[in-house]
Formats: structure tokens, C-alpha cells, sequence
């Protein structure tokens, strides 16, 4: 429903409707700048992607031919801002880490060994580890390097099809694919460590 709420705003904007326009920003603003910040990892150049963003949109929205794909347009633009971001920032990491540092061990065939992930939802003050397992999860995805960040956002967080993470990354969806699946497992792992580290800490506590 969302998909469809957004594709008929875009509708509306390109009609040249005036109040679609405060309404385009309130829907996109977080999501854009929820991207950059775990794209860039610091919320001055997320903030100003999410603007450079946004501006660039409202430059070039006579360009969008299909309104069903105002978000994967969207986040192409968010895309080329965070790159170009990158380049230029201050907090741009010297090297990228390799996603082999952030997966769980091999076996010896060669396999990822599969995570028994603990089960947090009977753990005590789950409330407060929901919030905390957000946290987390995002961490774990800003630490991904650099080739994996995107896909796991789009795919997972922003809901956008194979095709449209592919297309938005100028990969095939089989490259998508691939990535999404590493980045899945090495988010996993992350989350796996803090359930069995912190959560056990909760849960001794209770």
C-alpha cells in the first residue's frame, strides 16, 4: 500500500499539484536521510545528503517517466549523493574492510557454518532490547563495507524488487543476489553475537 500511496503522490506531483509537494518531503525526508546516515555513518553528511538529495529531485522531476518507480528513482539520486559524499568527507574510511571479517567461520568444505540464533524473544525487558537490537542492527549494517551497504538497505530496508536494487546500482540481479546473501550472513552474525553476549547479560539480570 505504501508503493501505491507514493506512486499516486508522484502522480500528483507531476501534475503540478502544490500540496503534493510538503507531502513528497515529509514521506521521503526520513527515508533518504535513514540511508545516508548508515551510508555515510555520520549524521552531518547524511543531512546533507538527504538535502542535495531532495533538491535534486524536485530539480529533475520532469525525468520521471514512470510514477510506479518514484522510490527506486529516488534512490538512485540518494545513491550518487552518498558517493559523491563519500569522496569528499572527512569521515571517509582510509581502506574498506573485507565482508570475510564480518561472516561467521567456514568449515572445512568451505562452508559457512549455519548460525542457531538465539532466541530473544523470551528474554526480560523486551522492550527495551527491541530498541537495543535496532541499534545493532544498524550498526551492523553501517559496517559493511562498502559494495554490500546498499543492497542490504534497499532490498531489506526500503522493500525495492531484485530488479530494482539492480537497476539502481547499475548491477545484475544476480550480483545483487550474491551480495544480499553474504550481507544477510555477516548481519546475522552480528546480531547473533549481541544476543548471546548482552542479551544473556538481560537475562541473568532478571
Amino acid at each position: 500500500m505504501e508503493r501505491d500511496a507514493e506512486t499516486e503522490l508522484a502522480r500528483r506531483l507531476i501534475a503540478g499539484e502544490p500540496a503534493a509537494f510538503d507531502r513528497f518531503v515529509e514521506h521521503f525526508r526520513s527515508k533518504v536521510f535513514n540511508y545516508s546516515l548508515l551510508m555515510c555513518g555520520h549524521r552531518e553528511d547524511a543531512e546533507e545528503v538527504a538535502q542535495e538529495t531532495l533538491l535534486k529531485v524536485f530539480e529533475n522531476f520532469h525525468h520521471l517517466r514512470e510514477p510506479a518507480r518514484v522510490r527506486p528513482w529516488v534512490f538512485r539520486i540518494a545513491k550518487n549523493a552518498c558517493l559523491m559524499k563519500r569522496r569528499k568527507s572527512a569521515f571517509a574510511p582510509s581502506q574498506e574492510l573485507s565482508l570475510d571479517a564480518f561472516l561467521p567461520a567456514m568449515n572445512q568444505h568451505g562452508e559457512h557454518i549455519k548460525l542457531d540464533i538465539a532466541d530473544w524473544s523470551q528474554l526480560p525487558d523486551r522492550a527495551m532490547l527491541q530498541s537495543e537490537m535496532r541499534r545493532v542492527l544498524d550498526r551492523a549494517i553501517s559496517d559493511l563495507p562498502e559494495n554490500y551497504k546498499p543492497v542490504i538497505l534497499l532490498r531489506d530496508v526500503e522493500d525495492l524488487s531484485t530488479q530494482e536494487t539492480a537497476d539502481v546500482l547499475g548491477l545484475t540481479e544476480d550480483v545483487v543476489k550474491t551480495r544480499l546473501h553474504r550481507a544477510r550472513l555477516a548481519v546475522r552474525q552480528k546480531l547473533d553475537e549481541y544476543l548471546r553476549t548482552d542479551g544473556q547479560v538481560l537475562s541473568s539480570r532478571a
